[in-house]
């Protein structure tokens, strides 16, 4: 049986991955927990989203018999942890058994919508088509807009992801629910140096902040992810911190770019996130709030923006000049592209002008006056000919990346590209 679960959180605390958490606890005994939960992000874009917009999908060999408790146990779970008060959580839950994943054509089915929620906008009434179709076993709490992510992550169990990473979560005790977090900072920059680039996202180094503790009043008290299960593990045991509840270890499509989509400029639309191909059409600009903006010129042009919270890829978009072949990648709202990646495929060729020599007398000849070319004051000598100089640019052609502070979950960090041209922020 696999179960997926999602929008059981709120602003104002809970965690859909903590529910997955206490779930597990409460369940071991009534079947074989098989591998390990799947912690879906899905397309982060979308305006009714709490966070980091995850769903969460488990699987359980249940035992004989057992395999109404276990749906009966994870209901009155959800009903009892979800904020329900909250007026955007819309929790909901799918049970999806042996018999239901051989129906014939769901996989496939499922697998679409799996990518559809990851990269585009669903409805209620998407889910709840599938749920009709395959008749699927759920519970929907309000308007059940979770049952989305829910069968979302499902399918990333049954049908798997094309890239993968991993999370270990370590969740607070309940009595500290609420208080101000303590962690100990150096430890956390020492488990960074220990175990980087096994594990990425923990720090931020350029910017000097810790990256794997939320800030937000729910159950997490501290995230490692990274590529290596045993560097992730190390890195959990370097850190100090308040006293730990549950912990778990997650498999996701966190830092895989899953929700990017190569497209055209006449192809793009609000709440959707890309990669698109162009040339700089004019000088970026810096607006109030230090945000920088510029315009990408393709089949028909886009604007592109460089918050404030990007920091230091600022620096890199305010060098870029007219001509200049870029890659962008982000998400798009309100028209504007939101760059989570650039890459600088070519520059354009930067030149100054200045007077020339003067050939009778060596020096510098000054202006005659518009379209009249050039004199020297000392001999007379006149000069129609105009010395253009290479100017030094500030970048080179490579890919570079937000830092780790403001890097969406789901966006892929470059120290995972093995591209020689990525420069990775850290």
């Amino acid at each position: 049986m696999i179960i997926g679960m999602d929008d059981t959180d709120s602003n104002e605390g809970m965690c859909t991955t903590y529910l997955t958490a206490v779930l597990i606890n409460e369940i071991k005994e009534l079947g074989n927990i098989k591998g390990m939960p799947h912690l879906i992000r899905l397309n982060p874009n979308i305006k009714y989203k709490t966070r980091g917009n995850a769903a969460l999908a488990l699987e359980i060999e249940p035992g004989p018999g057992n395999d109404k408790s276990i749906i009966d146990t994870a209901t009155s779970l959800m009903n009892e942890m979800a904020d329900l008060e909250c007026e955007n959580t819309n929790p909901g839950i799918i049970f999806l058994s042996s018999n239901d994943i051989n129906i014939p054509g769901l996989k496939n089915e499922i697998e679409q919508f799996m990518y559809r929620a990851i990269r585009d906008v669903l409805t209620i009434n998407d889910v709840d088509s599938l749920i009709k179709k395959y008749h699927l076993t759920h519970s929907r709490f309000k308007n059940g807009r979770g049952l989305i992510g829910a069968l979302a992550a499902c399918a990333a169990v049954v049908c798997g992801l094309p890239d993968h990473t991993y999370e270990l979560i370590a969740y607070r005790l309940l009595d500290n629910f609420g208080l101000p977090r303590v962690i100990d900072r150096g430890s956390v920059f020492r488990a960074d140096e220990k175990t980087y680039p096994g594990t990425w996202d923990t720090v931020d180094r350029t910017n000097n902040t810790v990256v794997c503790a939320p800030h937000s009043p729910d159950p997490i008290l501290f995230g490692i992810r990274g590529d290596d299960i045993n560097a992730i593990k190390q890195a959990f045991s370097i850190i100090n911190s308040e006293p730990v509840g549950l912990t778990l270890l997650y498999i996701s499509n966190q830092g895989t770019d899953l929700h990017l989509v190569d497209a055209s400029v006449h192809d793009i639309y609000d709440e959707r996130s890309y990669k698109v191909n162009g040339t700089v059409l004019d000088i970026p600009k810096t607006i109030s709030g230090g945000h920088v903006f510029f315009t990408l010129n393709q089949t028909g042009c886009i604007e592109c923006a460089a918050f404030e919270p990007t920091k230091g890829l600022r620096h890199i978009i305010r060098e870029l000049i007219p001509g200049d072949v870029i890659r962008v990648c982000g998400g798009v709202n309100n028209g504007t592209l939101n760059i989570e990646k650039l890459e600088v495929v070519k520059l354009a060729t930067h030149q100054k002008t200045i007077n020339p020599i003067c050939p009778s007398c060596g020096k510098r000849m000054k202006s005659a006056g518009k379209g009249q070319g050039f004199r020297c004051k000392d001999c007379g000598t006149n000069s129609d000919t105009v010395i253009k100089l290479p100017v030094k640019r500030n970048i080179k052609a490579g890919i570079y990346e937000v830092p780790p502070c403001a890097r969406r979950h789901i966006s892929k960090p470059l120290v995972r590209s093995s591209d020689p041209r990525a420069f990775p922020s850290r």
